[in-house]
């Protein structure tokens, strides 16, 4: 990471453009058509080398470093840390940290106190000495910013496993929590399934509160040593942070009084919730912090580290790991094969390739094998459903997503494959699925239906990020753009979801992006769909999104919006230009008929302009979203992928419901 003279680690301002090689905006229309054709043709071919020879694609799944300073910490904690693994970590670690000494949670972001502090633990484990310059750059930071204290309950958490904070300073989470039935406020079913396969394993480690023997002191991370978590005033009771406060209080105290027996029981329900939720593979959900806490709660319960759900699930989570060329390593928090195959099938198809090629072919094999046809974690909403879709990840079973299955049918409506009856089996039972799982409003989640309980974000314990799963726009309208390709376009439920989409529109034209940043993002995915399902582009939502996108394009010709914008109106549109984002912007002009539009023309100019030799594009903006501003993604293959699609459909025109080219 490059960082700038004030440590802001190449951020732009919100209303600056990225200066980069741009393509001749000046030059004929048939110039422009023959540099983007030919950027295509770069583009599919560099996508083809990538694909592996069992069909699938996968880019790197980048987050922060708190994935590998958390990584460490649980080797230290089971005992198994190694000198190799530490040394390659804490070489990405040191290489992502700022120049005012704090670490960020996104390219070109700002410093954040959690991130800093793990990122400093991290190296501390490997052998960094607290008064090297970029160590003791890092303590000021934090303790200029609140110490230790002003850390997310998360990362208190790993600090309370080693005795570096009290867990009795910590938020309660009592196993007993998995005895509430499913209609009772709060019960692990309201929470997403994300949150759902953290806290279940983490009310085990809340209730046994382990402490490790401490490696070293953090006193120079305490603003105060003597007083490093000063007693804060509640929230008056009338306001519901005040009501959740007294609840929490009242859970720590019947933390010393808890029945033995009532507590071993739910902590021992509490396993074999976890271990029935294991994958084939050994990790839980496919993303890393459950697995990681997961493993934790097992092992306080007795399991060595040789029972095979141990030695299952650690070794999935060495499959998390990618090393680099320089020695490096990097902790993926989550792996993406599934949406970067169906994604990077859209894109070889729109880009050009025979529906009948090879790849494309291999690719449909491997996502037919991928499909999920056993009840999950979603029937407790929804029972009764019959069973389809596919994950994101390489397994994750419990839990297919609403967005993913709906890309993947577009994926294989994209290609001829020799077995078309296979085919069409598939794609029923994930369409049927798909409507089965949605939301009363009218609108679809990612993994959930009505999961939109108000609770869980005012628990004192949940301030990493979203813990619930709201239908959002951008999963909607790739829902809609399905079901119209499949011939459902005035299914009733399929014009709830139209309806839904309209009058969630934001007031400036843009659409707000719940999985992708942001508002391009958001806008990007709901202007195919309402053009597929049947509006005209004269209407007067996409007449408005039309027009704002006009105004946030970038000199240059790109679009790009920085994460700021999910918590600061100011960045809303605004960025450094990227290849995804544009990609979005344009693919989003294109579906609203504005291919010979001077916006279109400057847009795929940048792309083509920018594009490197080898066909692929640079992109160290993280353009993918985890939790609204609290996590953030650069998936690697989104820089491939999407500017691909544009170029295509710019060249080869719009894919029409239910076709094959």
């Amino acid at each position: 990471m490059t960082a700038t003279t004030d440590g802001s680690a190449g951020a732009v301002g919100p209303r600056a453009a990225a200066a980069s090689t741009t393509y001749d905006t000046d030059a004929s229309a048939s110039a422009l058509d023959t540099a983007a054709a030919r950027a295509a043709e770069r583009a599919v071919e560099h996508l083809l080398a990538l694909q592996d020879p069992e069909g699938w694609w996968k880019g790197d799944l980048e987050t922060n470093v708190t994935m590998d300073a958390e990584d460490l910490l649980l080797r230290q904690f089971l005992g198994i840390l190694d000198a190799d693994t530490t040394r390659a970590a804490a070489l990405h670690i040191r290489r992502e940290q700022r120049e005012d000494g704090a670490w960020a949670t996104f390219y070109g972001g700002p410093g954040e106190v959690s991130a800093t502090v793990e990122a400093y633990v991290a190296l501390r484990l490997a052998g960094d000495p607290p008064e090297a310059p970029h160590m003791a750059r890092a303590a000021a930071w934090v303790r200029a910013r609140g110490g230790i204290a002003a850390a997310r309950v998360f990362t208190r958490i790993w600090l309370a496993l080693f005795g570096w904070w009290r867990w009795e300073d910590l938020p309660e989470l009592p196993p007993e929590l998995l005895f509430l039935p499913k209609w009772f406020p709060l019960n692990i079913y309201d929470f997403g399934c994300w949150a759902r396969q953290t806290i279940v394993p983490l009310t085990v480690v809340s209730a046994k509160r382990p402490v490790r023997p401490a490696p070293f002191p953090l006193d120079e991370l305490h603003t105060d040593p003597a007083r490093p978590n000063p007693p804060t005033p509640l929230a008056p009771v009338t306001g519901w942070d005040g009501l959740f406060q007294r609840l929490d209080k009242a859970l720590h105290a019947y933390h010393r009084v808890a029945p033995r027996a009532l507590r071993r029981t739910a902590m021992n329900l509490a396993a074999r919730w976890i271990v029935e939720r294991q994958e084939n593979d050994g990790c839980w959900g496919g993303i890393q912090p459950p697995a990681v806490y997961s493993v934790i709660a097992l092992h306080l319960l007795g399991y060595d580290l040789q029972h095979p759900v141990m030695r299952a699930g650690l070794e999935s989570l060495d499959r998390f790991a990618v090393w680099r060329e320089d020695g490096s390593r990097m902790v993926e928090a989550c792996q993406s094969p599934v949406w970067d195959t169906c994604l990077a099938t859209i894109a070889l198809a729109d880009g050009g390739l025979p529906a009948d090629h090879p790849a494309l072919v291999k690719a449909v094999d491997w996502m037919l094998d991928e499909e999920i046809t056993r009840t999950g974690d979603w029937a407790v909403r929804r029972p009764g459903l019959p069973p389809g879709g596919w994950a994101f990840e390489f397994h994750n079973d419990n839990y297919p997503d609403i967005d993913d299955t709906a890309e993947v049918v577009l994926a294989l409506r994209r290609v001829r494959h020799p077995d078309p009856a296979r085919v069409e089996a598939a794609v029923a039972r994930g369409a049927r699925w798909t409507l089965g799982m949605q939301s009363r409003n009218g609108a679809w989640g990612a993994f959930d239906a009505d999961n939109t309980s108000p609770f869980p974000n005012k628990l004192p314990f949940c301030d990493f990020g979203e813990v619930v799963d709201p239908p959002s726009a951008d999963v909607t309208a790739h829902v809609v753009e399905m079901l119209a390709h499949e011939g459902q376009a005035q299914d009733p439920r399929t014009r709830r979801g139209v309806e839904w989409l309209l009058a969630h529109q934001e007031p400036n034209g843009a659409w707000f992006g719940r999985w992708g940043v942001n508002h391009v993002y958001g806008t990007g995915s709901v202007l195919p769909a309402l053009t597929s399902a049947g509006l005209p582009v004269s209407h007067p939502a996409i007449r408005r999104a039309v027009r704002w996108l006009g105004t946030v394009q970038n000199e240059d010709g790109g679009w790009g919006e920085d994460l700021r914008s999910y918590h600061d109106e100011e960045w809303i549109g605004r960025g450094a230009s990227t290849a995804s984002q544009t990609a979005w912007a344009l693919i989003a002009l294109l579906a609203a008929g504005e291919r010979e539009s001077e916006p279109v023309r400057r847009g795929v100019g940048w792309l083509a302009g920018t594009q490197r030799e080898d066909g692929s594009w640079d992109e160290p903006y993280f353009t993918g979203t985890g939790f609204p501003w609290d996590f953030s993604i650069n998936y690697h293959l989104y820089r491939q992928v999407f500017p691909l699609t544009a170029l295509g459909r710019y060249v080869y025109g719009e894919p029409s419901p239910g076709s094959v080219r």
